[in-house]
């Protein structure tokens, strides 16, 4: 499968994907995270969470779904609603490996992630991803991206990724960092036996942080699938009497000519509903936002004092 396949099979369904990082562990750093979630974050409590916005949004056309061995259980919850739901072989399912989760389902965690972009984590988190996925991861993804990363030097971790875009399943990255710009452009000249390797690119763009903006628009015109993340800056864009609200900030990302996928990552069946209005929200005056963005070093420094909670 390559990227184009994706877009094939994503053709007729909506733009919107449903990403499930705020609803597979207890913490994250999206804001009202008190309000929109049980006050007892069990196992059982998060995953019936989980399988509630996955049949809402099946039923309403999602056909994207975006998770990553960091996001506590969320494979393992995804896996078990697509083990119950044979129906929805239409299904295309992206992950991300190159973060390890270490909260242990706790919120006041002193570190709830850690990374490493080496060989033997990519060996280890793909069969822990194949192990409850199977066969059907169709996008994997280096999780978090920055040009300092030794994922765009390793040649040997090239290789590898090769292979497993050789047995049908689209290698990509996603990005992270003021220089998302640098990554992508780096990415895009990463090349085995003369092909490019990185044939999709998940990255922030939002109206606070369009800075990214120009690379995307490069990688989808090397033929490149690009999911938009964050749309909503972990909630900052929807709350508060200044925000646009989630389905405008949505849709000034879905109006991008170069986004495949725009994720909603809501933690609610009302925020689910909210966010898919945003394909309604196309023909709104796009005008009205221009001017909400801060420089990018602004805005990642805001974003890294964001608590977990």
């Amino acid at each position: 499968m390559g990227a184009m396949d994706i877009v094939e099979r994503l053709a007729g369904a909506s733009r919107i994907g449903l990403g499930l990082a705020a609803v597979g562990r207890p913490g994250y750093i999206n804001l009202g995270r008190a309000t929109d979630l049980p006050a007892e974050r069990s196992v059982e409590a998060m995953r019936a969470r989980a399988h509630e916005l996955l049949d809402r949004a099946y039923a309403a056309g999602v056909r994207y779904v975006d998770v990553a061995r960091s996001y506590g259980r969320a494979e393992e919850f995804l896996a078990q609603w697509l083990h119950a739901r044979p129906d929805a072989d239409d299904v295309v399912v992206g992950s991300k490996w190159g973060y390890t989760y270490t909260a242990g389902w706790r919120v006041d965690a002193e570190v709830h992630e850690t990374k490493d972009h080496g060989v033997a984590t990519f060996t280890r988190q793909l069969g822990e991803t194949r192990a409850l996925l199977g066969d059907r991861l169709d996008l994997y993804q280096i999780h978090s991206v920055t040009p300092d990363s030794p994922a765009l030097h390793d040649t040997g971790l090239h290789r590898r990724l090769a292979d497993l875009s050789a047995a049908g399943t689209v290698v990509g990255l996603s990005t992270s960092g003021p220089a998302q710009a640098e990554t992508v452009r780096a990415a895009l000249g990463v090349r085995v036996d003369g092909r490019p390797l990185f044939r999709s690119v998940q990255a922030t763009w939002n109206l606070l942080e369009p800075s990214a903006g120009p690379a995307l628009a490069e990688a989808h015109a090397a033929g490149c699938l690009v999911i938009v993340k964050e749309a909503l800056a972990n909630g900052r864009l929807a709350v508060g009497g200044h925000a646009p609200g989630d389905a405008a900030a949505l849709a000034a990302a879905l109006r991008q000519p170069w986004a495949t996928v725009v994720l909603s990552g809501a933690a609610t069946a009302d925020q689910l509903a909210s966010n898919l209005r945003a394909e309604e929200e196309l023909t709104g005056d796009p005008a009205r936002w221009v001017g909400l963005a801060v420089p990018a070093d602004r805005y990642w420094a805001d974003r890294s004092r964001l608590p977990w909670a």
